[in-house]
C-alpha cells in the first residue's frame, strides 16, 4: 500500500515537472519569436529609408581612399591643401603574405571564411552589451562589417548606424568574394605611423614602413605585429611622430597586442605550438627600422600650424560627442591617441574647407620682416638667435599672424606654439600684481619692500643686476622698473591668502601647479609659449576677460555644411576694476623714462608717428642667466609678443639682446601696422573702468593722509598727496607696517628719518640798513620751504 501511494505520488509530480516544462519551453518559443519578430520589425524599421547602393557604386566607395581639405587664410584665398602625409601603395592579393591574411582573420573575425557578412550571435551578444553595459568592447564586427564602417558609414554609435552596417555588409558579401574583401580591407586600414613619422594605410606600406620589406615577404612574428595594428593603430605603432621608436614603456601595447595575435592563430590551428612559442619568445624590437629623416619636406611653419589646430579642432568636436571631458583626454594618452586618430582621418577623407583666422598681408609681412633681421638677430658666432612672435585680437583671442621661427628650412621648431621657454619677468603682472589688486592686497600706488633679503631657503633675492635697495617703492614704480624684492614680497603675501593657480586655470595655464608655491615664479620659473603669454596679456587688455586663442574660424564640409564655427566664449577672469588698473600700471613701463620698456616706444618712433602714439602698455622679460628676452605690449585692439632666444635654449646673451628684442618687436608691429591700421586703434585708449576706488594717499607710506602716531609722537603722515587705484577695499588707515615686506627694523629706519627735526642751517647776521626788509622775506620762503617738506 505505501510503495502504491509513493509511486503514485512519484508520477503525479513527474507529470506536473513535465506539464510545467512544456508550458515553459511553449512560453520560451512564443517569446522568442515575438521577440524575433519585434526585433525584425525594429531592424525593418531602422533601414526603411536606406537606399541599398548597386554594385558600382558600393565597389566605388570600398576601394574610394579620401577627398583633399584644404586650409584658406581668412578672406579664402587658399593656404595649401592638406597633406596627409598619408603613404598608401596598393597591392593586390598576390602580393599579400598568407601568414598576414590568417593572423588578421584569427585576431579580428574567426568566422570570416564562412559567415556571411555578420555573425549573428556575436552580434547578439554585442547587442546586449550595448543594452546592459555588461561585458565592456564584445566585438560583434566583422571584418566585412568593419570595411563598410570605414568606407562608407561614420564612426557614430547608434542603432540606426549600426542597422545600415549589418544591411551593407550582407549586400557587400554578395557583390565580393571574400579574398577581394579581405584585399580591400588591407589596403584601406590605418596602419599607423612608419620610421620618417608618416601616417600610413595599407599593408605594403605597413611591411615597408615598420620592417623594410614587401607585404608578401614578411614573418611570421612581423606579420601578427602588423595584423595587430588596425584595431589602435597610433597606439600600437612604434614609432612617434617624428619617426623615433618609441620607449620601451610605449612599444609595450604593440608587443602585447602582437602576443594577442600569436596565440588568436594557435587556437584558429594557423599555426603549430612550436611556431607559436618560437615567434613568442622572438626579439621583434630588432626589427624596427631606424628613424629617417624627411630631407624634402616643402612645407612650412604655417601649414602644420593650421594642421595641428584643425586636427585639434575635430578632436574637441568628436570626443565632445561622446560625452568624453578635456579632462579625461589630457590625463589618458591612448584615449588621445584615439581622438587624434579619428580627427585625423576625418580630415584625410573629409574634402573639408578648413578657414583660419590668418591675415595673409600681415602674416607676410611679420615673417618677412622677421627674415630679413639679420642685421639685428644675428650675433655673429653662427649661433642663430630665434625669434617666436604672436599678433592676437584683444575682444576675440583671433591670431591674426605670428612668426614661429627665422627660417623653417633651418629649423623646423616652432617658437610661437611649441617652444617652452622662461617669461622672466613678463610673469611679473598676471601672477602677482594683477591678482594682489583683484584681492584688495594692493592700490596702484601701495609701498612695497625693496630692501635687501633672502629667500625662505636662504637663497640671496636680487634685483637685476644684483643689486638691492634701501627703501619702499610703489607698485607703480617698482612694476615700471621691474624690481625683483618688491614683487617677491607681495607674492609672498598673496598665496598666503589667495590660491593663484585659480586665476590661471581659468586661462588654460599649461604651467605646473605646484609651481605657484614658489616664490621665483613671478620672476619666470615656470616656462610658457609665446601664443601663452599672448593670451594672458590679452585678458588684461580685454578687461579681464580670456577669450581663447583660436586660429580655426570654421570649417566647411563639401556640400557646403558648416561642420564647425568658432564660437566667442568669453571667461571672465579679473575684474574689470583690476585690469584696468593693470593697463595703468603697464602704461608706465613704456613711458616713463626709466621704464624697461621705453627703447620699444623709441623704436616705434622711428618708424611710424601714429603707431608709436597709440595707447601701448606692456612689459619687458628676461630670463635667468638671459637665455631669454621677452616684450609684450597691448594697444586696445590687439596684443603683441616676441621672444628672441638661442635654438638649445641654455645659450646666454648680454643685456644688449633686451633692446634688440624691444627693435625686433617695433619692426613687426610697423609691418603689421602698415597692412592692416585699424586693428590697432590708436586713436583709442585704455580707461578705468567706474568700478575703480580712487583714493588719496601719501606718495611714501600709500596709506591715507592724517596723523599717526609713532614712537610716542604724534605726526602728520609724511609725503605728497597722489591718488591711488583700487579695485576693492580703497587705501588703508596709516599704520606703523604701511607696506608689504620689510623688517620692523625697515620700517623703524623709515620713520626714523621722518621724526627727526631738519637741522636748520645759520641765519646770516643781519646788517644795520635803514628801511631794508628783505631778508626777512628770505628767511619766511625759507621756512615756508622747510614747512612744505615736513
Amino acid at each position: 500500500m505505501n510503495k502504491e501511494r509513493v509511486f503514485f505520488g512519484l508520477n503525479v509530480f513527474l507529470s506536473v515537472l513535465r506539464s510545467l516544462g512544456y508550458f515553459f519551453i511553449t512560453v520560451l518559443i512564443l517569446g522568442g519569436t515575438l521577440s524575433l519578430g519585434v526585433g525584425l520589425g525594429y531592424f525593418a524599421f531602422l533601414v526603411s529609408d536606406t537606399e541599398v547602393p548597386d554594385k558600382e557604386t558600393m565597389v566605388k566607395a570600398i576601394n574610394d581612399i579620401e577627398l583633399v581639405s584644404s586650409f584658406t587664410y581668412d578672406n579664402g584665398e587658399k593656404i595649401a591643401d592638406f597633406k596627409s602625409d598619408l603613404v598608401r601603395t596598393r597591392v593586390n592579393s598576390e602580393q599579400i603574405s598568407p601568414i598576414v591574411e590568417q593572423a588578421l582573420i584569427a585576431t579580428e573575425d574567426e568566422y570570416f571564411n564562412v559567415h556571411k557578412g555578420v555573425v549573428p550571435k556575436a552580434l547578439l551578444r554585442a547587442v546586449i552589451s550595448d543594452i546592459t553595459g555588461i561585458g565592456g568592447q564584445s566585438g560583434g564586427s566583422t571584418l566585412t562589417q568593419q570595411l563598410v564602417k570605414q568606407q562608407i558609414l561614420t564612426d557614430e554609435t547608434t542603432f540606426s548606424r549600426k542597422a545600415n552596417e549589418i544591411l551593407l555588409a550582407l549586400r557587400l558579401e554578395k557583390m565580393l568574394s571574400k579574398e577581394e574583401i579581405l584585399t580591400a580591407y588591407l589596403n584601406v586600414s590605418p596602419f599607423g605611423r612608419n620610421n620618417k613619422g608618416q601616417n600610413i594605410a595599407g599593408i605594403q606600406e605597413a611591411a615597408r614602413g615598420l620592417f623594410g620589406k614587401n607585404a608578401d615577404d614578411l614573418s611570421l612574428p612581423q606579420a601578427a605585429f602588423i595584423a595587430g595594428l588596425p584595431q589602435s593603430p597610433i597606439v600600437y605603432s612604434p614609432y612617434t611622430n617624428l619617426g623615433q621608436i618609441k620607449p620601451d614603456e610605449g612599444l609595450t601595447y604593440g608587443l602585447e597586442r602582437k602576443n594577442q595575435v600569436l596565440y588568436s592563430m594557435y587556437r584558429e590551428k594557423f599555426i603549430d605550438q612550436a611556431q607559436y612559442e618560437e615567434a613568442l619568445n622572438y626579439d621583434l624590437k630588432q626589427d624596427f627600422l631606424p628613424q629617417e629623416i624627411i630631407t624634402d619636406q616643402t612645407n612650412n611653419y604655417l601649414y602644420y600650424q593650421v594642421e595641428n589646430d584643425t586636427i585639434e579642432t575635430l578632436m574637441t568636436k568628436l570626443y565632445e560627442k561622446d560625452n568624453v571631458s578635456e579632462a579625461d583626454i589630457k590625463k589618458d594618452n591612448n584615449l588621445y591617441d584615439k581622438y587624434y586618430q579619428l580627427a585625423e582621418r576625418e580630415l584625410r577623407r573629409g574634402g573639408y574647407v578648413v578657414q583660419t583666422t590668418i591675415n595673409k598681408n600681415i602674416y607676410e609681412a611679420m615673417n618677412n620682416t622677421a627674415q630679413n633681421s639679420g642685421y639685428i638677430l644675428d650675433d655673429g658666432s653662427g649661433n642663430t638667435v630665434q625669434l617666436g612672435s604672436v599678433l592676437m585680437e584683444n575682444q576675440s583671442g583671433k591670431i591674426i599672424g605670428f612668426v614661429a621661427g627665422r627660417n623653417y628650412e633651418e629649423s623646423q621648431n616652432n617658437h610661437a606654439f611649441n617652444s617652452r621657454r622662461s617669461p622672466g619677468s613678463t610673469m611679473k603682472p598676471i601672477v602677482a600684481y594683477a591678482p594682489a589688486i583683484d584681492t584688495g592686497m594692493i592700490g596702484s600706488e601701495s609701498q612695497l619692500s625693496n630692501h635687501a633679503r633672502n629667500y625662505p631657503g636662504g637663497g640671496k633675492l636680487t634685483n637685476y643686476g644684483g643689486q638691492s635697495g634701501n627703501e619702499f617703492k610703489s607698485v607703480s614704480k617698482a612694476l615700471a622698473v621691474s624690481d625683483n624684492i618688491p614683487v617677491v614680497n607681495l607674492y609672498e603675501k598673496l598665496i598666503e591668502r589667495t590660491n593663484v593657480y585659480d586665476y590661471f586655470q581659468k586661462m588654460n595655464s599649461t604651467i605646473n601647479p605646484d609651481n605657484f608655491s614658489h616664490l621665483s615664479l613671478p620672476l619666470g620659473t615656470g616656462e610658457v609659449t609665446v601664443d601663452e603669454q599672448t593670451n594672458y596679456y590679452q585678458t588684461l587688455a580685454n578687461n579681464g576677460v580670456y577669450q581663447k586663442g583660436y586660429m580655426i574660424d570654421k570649417i566647411v564640409a563639401p556640400n557646403e555644411e558648416v561642420i564647425y564655427e568658432h564660437q566667442d566664449s568669453g571667461i571672465p577672469v579679473f575684474k574689470p576694476a583690476t585690469a584696468t588698473i593693470m593697463q595703468d600700471l603697464m602704461r608706465h613701463v613704456l613711458n616713463d623714462n626709466n621704464g624697461t620698456g621705453r627703447p620699444a616706444k623709441g623704436a616705434l618712433y622711428g618708424l611710424d608717428n601714429n603707431l608709436a602714439n597709440a595707447d601701448w602698455v606692456g612689459k619687458t622679460g628676461t630670463s635667468e642667466l638671459e637665455r631669454d628676452y621677452w616684450f609684450v605690449a597691448s594697444t586696445p585692439g590687439v596684443t603683441l609678443t616676441t621672444w628672441i632666444g638661442k635654438e638649445d635654449g641654455n645659450s646666454s646673451m648680454d643685456y644688449r639682446w633686451g633692446n634688440n628684442n624691444m627693435q625686433m618687436w617695433a619692426m613687426i608691429a610697423n609691418a603689421a601696422y602698415q597692412q592692416q591700421p585699424d586693428l590697432f586703434k590708436v586713436n583709442q585708449r585704455f580707461e578705468l573702468d567706474n568700478s575703480v576706488i580712487k583714493s588719496e594717499v601719501s606718495d611714501l607710506t600709500g596709506t591715507k593722509m592724517g596723523n599717526i602716531t609713532i614712537n610716542g609722537r604724534n605726526i602728520n603722515v609724511p609725503g605728497k598727496k597722489v591718488q591711488s587705484y583700487f579695485a576693492q577695499n580703497g587705501a588703508a588707515n596709516p599704520d606703523f607696517r604701511f607696506g608689504i615686506g620689510g623688517t620692523d627694523a625697515n620700517y623703524q629706519q623709515f620713520w626714523n628719518a621722518h621724526l627727526q627735526p631738519k637741522k636748520t642751517p645759520p641765519k646770516p647776521k643781519k646788517e644795520t640798513k635803514p628801511n631794508s626788509k628783505e631778508p626777512e622775506k628770505d628767511d619766511e620762503k625759507e621756512s615756508d620751504s622747510k614747512d612744505d617738506e615736513d
